[in-house]
C-alpha cells in the first residue's frame, strides 16, 4: 500500500509537470503569433502632456490596434511627434493626433501657440485688470476700454474686442494651476488689426480684461475706440477799420464839388 501511494504521488506530479509545461508552449505560441497583417501601431501618451508642453520621449507610448480602427490623424511613429507642442491638454493613454499639435520651429515654444496668421500680445494687469488672478492659459476674454473726454470731463467705455484666447500668464503657459495667482502680464491671441486696436485704448485711456464662460461663443458687439476730438481754437479775423472821413461830391448847376466829411 505504501508503495502504491508513492506511485500515485510520482504518476502525478509528472501529469501536473506534464501539463504546465505544454500551457507554457501554447501561451508562448499565441503570443508569438504573427499579427502584422491585421493590426497597426499608434502613438499614446503614456503621461499627462499639459498645454503648451514639448513632446519628449517620456511622453509617448506605442500599442496596438486593429487595422482601419485608428484615427485618421493619429501619429504612428512616435519619433514624429516629438518635438512638437501640445495645443490642448491631453490625457493619459489617449491617441495622439496631429491636429492637437504644433510645430516648433524655434524659438520659445510660445511662438508655436499662435494661430495661422495671428499675433499674440502682452498687455500690463493688475488684480483687477487681470481679473484677481483667476485668468489662466487657455480662457477667453473680451477687452473693454475706457477713455475720458478732455473737454466734458467724461468718461466713455466700451467693448473693443472680444473672444480672445489666453495664451499665457506671466511667463507661463501652462493650465495645471486652479488657486488664483496674481500676475503682471497675459499675452492674448489676436488678429493684427486687433493689436493695433488694443496698443491705442492703452495709450488712450486704461483697458480691463473680463473673463467668458467657456460655453459662449458670441462676437458680441466691438467697437473700436474713436480718437479724442481735439479742440480747436477759432480766431476771428479782425473787422476792416472804418475810415475816418468820407468824401462827398457837391453837384451846383454844371459846377461839381467834393468835400471831405468827418464821421
Amino acid at each position: 500500500m505504501k508503495r502504491r501511494g508513492w506511485v500515485l504521488v510520482v504518476l502525478s506530479l509528472c501529469l501536473g509537470g506534464l501539463s504546465a509545461w505544454g500551457a507554457n508552449n501554447w501561451v508562448r505560441a499565441q503570443l508569438s503569433v504573427d499579427d502584422s497583417g491585421t493590426t497597426e501601431k499608434v502613438v499614446v501618451a503614456a503621461m499627462d502632456i499639459p498645454y503648451g508642453t514639448k513632446v519628449e520621449g517620456r511622453h509617448t507610448g506605442v500599442i496596438s490596434v486593429p487595422i482601419g480602427s485608428a484615427p485618421q490623424s493619429a501619429f504612428h511613429d512616435a519619433a514624429v511627434v516629438e518635438g512638437k507642442v501640445a495645443t490642448m491638454d491631453i490625457a493619459r493613454g489617449e491617441i495622439l493626433l496631429g491636429e492637437r499639435f504644433a510645430d516648433h520651429t524655434g524659438g520659445s515654444t510660445l511662438a508655436a501657440l499662435v494661430g495661422e496668421n495671428m499675433r499674440a500680445v502682452t498687455v500690463r494687469v493688475d488684480d483687477v485688470v487681470g481679473v484677481a488672478g483667476f485668468l489662466l492659459p487657455g480662457n477667453r476674454v473680451d477687452v473693454v476700454a475706457s477713455r475720458l473726454d478732455q473737454r466734458t470731463r467724461l468718461a466713455t467705455t466700451e467693448t473693443i474686442l472680444t473672444n480672445l484666447k489666453v495664451l499665457a500668464v506671466d511667463q507661463t503657459a501652462s493650465t495645471d494651476k486652479n488657486e488664483p495667482v496674481i500676475v503682471r502680464a497675459v499675452t492674448l491671441e489676436m488678429k493684427p488689426e486687433q493689436s493695433e486696436a488694443i496698443v491705442k485704448a492703452k495709450e488712450e485711456g486704461t483697458i480691463q480684461l473680463t473673463l467668458r464662460n467657456p460655453n459662449d461663443h458670441s462676437l458680441g458687439v466691438a467697437k473700436i475706440p474713436e480718437p479724442t476730438p481735439v479742440p480747436v481754437a477759432v480766431v476771428r479775423a479782425p473787422a476792416p477799420s472804418a475810415p475816418a472821413h468820407t468824401v462827398v461830391t457837391i453837384i451846383r448847376g454844371t459846377q461839381i464839388e467834393s468835400a471831405k466829411a468827418r464821421l
